[in-house]
């Protein structure tokens, strides 16, 4: 293939610059290249055509100049975005990969890719019966996330309670009903009535709410757990943080996801109710995927059986074409998806 069609047009999706407050469709442009279909001599690469790219809200960190190193980069303007994704090998330099595998793995916002950090990557052993989509969500980072977050930084016993906020998202979704398979009481926040119905109608949380509806977070806090809060995977921070940490319970666990609330300000919110935690003994936990790789596959032999079997259930919001993959981005931030935000780039 390679030798037949040596040069080919690439779409890209491209940051024009750096970005302050809250992201635009403007800040990102498509642009056309050519691009080789060959590898470079003497390459370790991988040469991709991208079939699924993810939206993720730890995106919007890598649009800021930061001053700062963080786990992951910032997006080079005038470049191509990177994120995670789905792709096929067309050829590959890694041993670990043959033309025709399936990877998942961060790769660019484009057509075709040369992924030089394959170290990175995964092989996807393909099942008919799981779509290959799902590897951006439920069987990649956002599934890892929350098998990390809650098992592993939570450890969840049967009977505990259990507050997801940003429920009804890529991570959210998983988490409440993971908590739910081993026991537990769970209630999750959302931000409309579609995504609250889609929390106790379709994942099985135990109740649910719409946190704009709310004009005492600390109020529906109580309503819904009369006795305190066990586990509080957190996805959204600034105020709903402070009202969870008044209702936290004796020797609770918080495992800190992300904080969607904050990532548009150019002056972070405060949090006030930290004090709340001595007297407790709550443990507070930040973390990164990436630090859990390693258990990717005793988390993959956890949920694919659970997958089949009808026990847990994936929402994906999918859009089709690189061109609508800035306003994808985007709707992140405005709570538009309802589910896993993917791009279809090819299929």
């Amino acid at each position: 293939m390679a030798s037949e069609c040596q040069v080919m047009s690439n779409t890209q999706v491209i940051l024009k610059d750096y970005v302050t407050g809250f992201p635009k469709e403007s800040d990102m442009e498509l642009r056309t290249s050519t691009t080789s279909l060959k590898l470079p001599q003497g390459s370790t690469g991988v040469l991709v055509k991208n079939l699924y790219l993810s939206c993720d809200p730890y995106m919007r960190g890598r649009m800021t100049k930061r001053e700062t190193a963080s786990y992951v980069d910032t997006f080079h303007p005038g470049s191509p975005i990177t994120g995670f994704g789905v792709a096929r090998v067309l050829e590959s330099g890694d041993p670990k990969f043959e033309q025709g595998d399936f990877i998942w793995g961060i790769t660019g916002w484009e057509e075709y890719s040369l992924i030089t950090a394959t170290q990175s990557l995964f092989k996807i052993h393909q099942d008919p019966s799981i779509p290959l989509s799902y590897y951006t969500g439920i069987l990649g980072m956002p599934g890892i996330t929350a098998f990390a977050g809650l098992y592993e930084i939570c450890s969840p016993k049967k009977g505990e309670t259990v507050y997801v906020s940003a429920a009804s998202g890529a991570v959210g979704q998983l988490v409440g009903q993971f908590a739910k398979l081993m026991g537990c009481y769970v209630v999750g926040s959302a931000g409309s009535k579609e995504k609250v119905d889609l929390l106790k109608n379709t994942f099985g949380f135990d109740e649910a709410f719409n946190y704009k509806e709310e004009s005492n977070l600390d109020a529906a806090l109580k309503r819904c757990f009369p006795e305190g809060i066990d586990i509080y995977y957190e996805n959204v921070g600034g105020k709903m943080l402070d009202a969870v940490l008044l209702n936290m319970r004796s020797r609770g666990r918080i495992a800190v996801c992300g904080m969607i609330s904050q990532y548009n300000l150019e002056k972070p919110e405060g949090v006030h109710n930290l004090t709340s935690l001595i007297a407790k003994e709550v443990r507070m936990q930040g973390f990164v995927a990436f630090s859990y790789y390693h258990l990717y596959g005793k988390f993959l032999e956890m949920v694919l059986p659970h997958i089949k079997e009808g026990k847990v259930t994936y929402v994906e919001d999918m859009v089709e074409g690189l061109e609508s993959a800035p306003s994808a981005l985007v709707g992140l931030f405005a709570g538009r998806n309802v589910g896993k935000q993917v791009v279809v780039s090819q299929e």
